[in-house]
């Protein structure tokens, strides 16, 4: 009789198939330490070919969050654990922070954090002081990476009464934890799994766990890096944008920005002139990142210039914009359009170039105003492209958008001109009186089901402007 040997590690038959030949070899006996390998070996490549597919797939996760959920998830099926939870909390203090749960809601989320910080096992790590660097010949074990294991917590005579009544109320009772932590980031988080009887992950799981977590906390430090970027770029680019926009008797204003993933040029402005009058602008800088946002700044800020200096003649003011970008950015083109109102005679003139025509909205018409061709800014070695002059009736409201609008519906553009026209005749009665709903009602309905929302590489503005 064959000696008893281990069983198979993680569903992987260690047994080694004999080599095809037309006559099989007698067979032979295998001793108890071959055995003991080829289980080991069996248990080691199915470990590994485990180990490979999740760090693929949690390298394939693109954002912060994606990256969050997927560890949880990877981690939860290491560890042998049916729910977790993640607490995001650079140690630098420059976030960003935010913990998610897997297998909680956000009412359990919100119970765990009734618990003070001390006694939960997430606070604990977070909290520890950084640990002294280790010596070079032990920097490359895994096996060192801290640990908190709590087997029984309700068994623990020493567990704080508010973190024993929550662990009741969600049904769980052990924890397993571990920080989150690079040697050029410091600790970035820590990640708890929660088990529903009393258990603790065994000596191969804990080795697993502690080489998918080192692997996780990289790709996650340059996530967090990667998502500080995009909102420094993001505020910066709303601070280059109007804040609030201006009061002018006459006219009510409103507008919509919706930017894209790498950060775009659009922009848009309303600025009060002399004798009452309203300046109103959209544009958009080609290119997109941070290089784009700078030069949208530039531009808008030079509008701005102009339009106080001469902005009864919308055609001088985009000229100078003209003059300026050439000489400036001979690289980078951009379309504009600008508007110069007199809400007390509701008299419009406006001025374009290479850009989409301006929508009149109204109880008896929507149409969209014929403007004068014109090629973008910086690509006219002399733009003489006329105004055009037009009045709108009480209580219609001028539409003006920038093309990121048409490109988001992903219809050629004909198509696209027409859903923003049906968009714009459908306003409902009762909300074509306000802007704010009027502009809503259109971006819903030209992007509908959040298409508004999501990831896109075009830039969406609307400005809205309504004559009373």
């Amino acid at each position: 009789m064959n000696p008893p040997h281990l069983p198979k590690v993680a569903g992987i038959d260690s047994t080694v198939p004999p080599p095809a030949h037309t006559v099989p070899p007698a067979p032979q006996a295998q001793s108890a330490p071959t055995l003991l390998i080829q289980d080991r070996l069996a248990g080691w490549i199915s470990d590994l070919t485990t180990l490979q597919e999740l760090t693929e797939r949690l390298a394939r996760t693109v954002t912060l969050d994606e990256a969050l959920h997927e560890l949880l998830r990877a981690g939860a099926a290491l560890v042998g654990a049916r729910r977790g939870l993640l607490a995001l909390e650079p140690a630098d203090r420059l976030g960003p922070d935010t913990t998610i749960g897997l297998g909680l809601t956000r009412a359990d989320l919100g119970h765990i954090e009734t618990v003070p910080r001390g006694a939960t096992a997430f606070g604990r790590l977070l909290d520890a002081p950084p640990a002294p660097p280790a010596p070079p010949a032990t920097q490359t074990e895994p096996d060192e990476l801290d640990e908190l294991v709590e087997a029984d917590l309700l068994a623990d005579s020493g567990l704080d009464p508010r973190h024993r009544e929550v662990a009741v109320r969600l049904g769980y009772a052990a924890s397993y934890a571990l920080p989150l932590s690079t040697e050029t980031a410091g600790r970035i988080g820590a990640a708890v799994w929660l088990y529903d009887e009393p258990a603790e992950p065994d000596e191969r799981r804990r080795h697993l766990i502690g080489l998918y977590a080192r692997q996780a906390a990289e790709h996650l430090a340059r996530l967090v890096e990667l998502e500080r970027a995009r909102r420094t770029e993001a505020t910066l680019r709303e601070e280059l944008l109007p804040s609030r926009l201006p009061r002018v008797a006459g006219v009510r204003l409103a507008a919509r920005h919706r930017t894209c993933a790498r950060g775009g040029g659009d922009w848009f402005d309303a600025l009060p002139l002399p004798e009452a009058a309203l300046g109103l602008a959209v544009g958009s800088v080609t290119g997109s990142g941070p290089s784009a946002v700078a030069a949208m700044g530039r531009l808008r800020a030079s509008l701005r210039a102009y339009a106080v200096m001469e902005g009864e003649d919308p055609v001088a003011v985009l000229s100078d914009l003209e003059l300026l970008l050439r000489l400036t950015e001979p690289a980078r083109s951009a379309t504009a359009l600008f508007a110069y109102c007199e809400p007390a005679q509701r008299k419009i003139i406006l001025a374009g170039a290479g850009h989409t025509p301006p929508l009149v909205i109204g109880e008896r018409r929507t149409e969209f105003v014929e403007t004068s061709l014109s090629a973008p800014l910086g690509m006219l070695a002399c733009w003489e492209a006329p105004s055009v002059e037009f009045r709108t009736e009480p209580g219609e409201t001028v539409l003006l958008y920038t093309d990121g609008l048409l490109h988001r519906t992903g219809d050629p553009m004909d198509r696209a001109f027409a859903r923003l026209h049906a968009a714009a005749a459908s306003v409902p009665k009762s909300v074509r009186d306000d802007p704010d709903a009027l502009t809503d009602h259109i971006l819903r309905t030209v992007l509908p089901d959040g298409l508004d929302q999501l990831a896109s590489d075009e830039d969406v503005v609307l400005l809205a402007a309504r004559f009373e």
